[in-house]
């Protein structure tokens, strides 16, 4: 047997593996086309006869390409504002509510009555959605309800569409393992390795995807907020002559006691400079004193030693 004939074996075995990738990535590739394209292009994607069908089944179809109303998939969102007597009571009611109704709690923030603000309690609830209607009922016993709002958000089309990108890549990942197994060559080798560890990574950011999207679904939120009710301000301004005169007369009281407050804290400051003024006065008057009489010494002292020049000149 030539080389060449031996050789023409492992080339037609390398080509069938890059043939099996181009075919796999050019499946691949209608993935990012829709939902709709997924499920009414069932040879383009992999699937056939029966394995389109159960795929359709899969993604919610009625076998036409259309997506079943009675199985939507809903995110709802709800907000509520309440006022309550006591928000941090009413805050642990709202967990055993949540809890009773196998929820979860996400966030819950509480703030104390202040002399300028309110009590209040913000928490982000998590409810099975089949239960959001009775935990709305529930929580509506803990106080007033001062509005309260919902949001619905239709994402059936998102959450088809990922299943049937994830059965494509699944199908796919499948498919390159066991090209993987078969192939001898370690050039085909490296290159299913590489493409298969593209296609997991892509799959395991998918199901990551579909895994959030499921649980918004699943457990609908509530953003509840409990307040106390609002502080009323008493207008106390006078209105007649005796109640401004009383008005004046506490005004007076209050000013004097505020200046005897004073006065009493300035006191024993006063008390002490007065002490240092007297100490300091005297001494100035003491070197005062003590001046004048050296000067006094010394005006008399100079005539007597002035008087025999005087002499002296009287006898010449």
């Amino acid at each position: 047997m030539s080389i060449h004939a031996a050789a023409r074996p492992r080339t037609t075995r390398r080509g069938a593996v890059a043939a099996s990738i181009l075919a796999l990535a050019w499946a691949l590739a209608g993935c990012t086309s829709g939902a709709d394209e997924s499920t009414s292009g069932g040879e383009e994607y992999g699937y056939a006869g029966a394995d389109a069908a159960v795929a359709e089944e899969d993604m919610g179809t009625d076998g036409a390409g259309e997506i079943r109303t009675d199985d939507r998939s809903l995110i709802v969102t709800g907000w509520m504002y309440m006022t309550v007597e006591d928000p941090i009571a009413a805050a642990d009611a709202a967990v055993e509510i949540v809890e009773d109704a196998d929820g979860r709690i996400d966030a819950r923030s509480e703030t104390a009555d202040g002399p300028y603000e309110r009590g209040s309690a913000q928490l982000t609830l998590r409810v099975p959605a089949s239960s959001f209607d009775s935990v709305v009922d529930h929580l509506r016993t803990l106080g007033t309800v001062d509005e309260f709002s919902t949001d619905t958000a239709d994402v059936t089309t998102q959450v088809t569409d990922l299943e049937a990108q994830i059965s494509t890549l699944r199908a796919s990942t499948a498919r390159i393992e066991g090209l993987l197994a078969d192939a001898e060559d370690i050039k085909d080798i490296i290159t299913l390795e590489d493409e298969l560890d593209s296609r997991q990574a892509e799959l395991e950011s998918l199901e990551a995807r579909q895994r959030g999207l499921d649980d918004q679904v699943s457990m609908s939120t509530i953003d509840l907020s409990l307040t106390t009710e609002p502080v009323v301000e008493v207008d106390d301004s006078p209105r007649s002559f005796w109640s401004g005169l009383e008005s004046g007369w506490n005004g007076l009281v209050s000013f004097l006691g505020g200046v005897l407050v004073v006065t009493g804290v300035l006191l024993p400051w006063l008390v002490a400079a007065a002490v240092l003024g007297a100490v300091a006065l005297a001494v100035i008057r003491a070197r005062r004193a003590r001046g004048a009489r050296a000067a006094g010494t010394s005006s008399a002292a100079s005539p007597s030693s002035e008087e025999p020049a005087t002499t002296a000149s009287t006898g010449d």
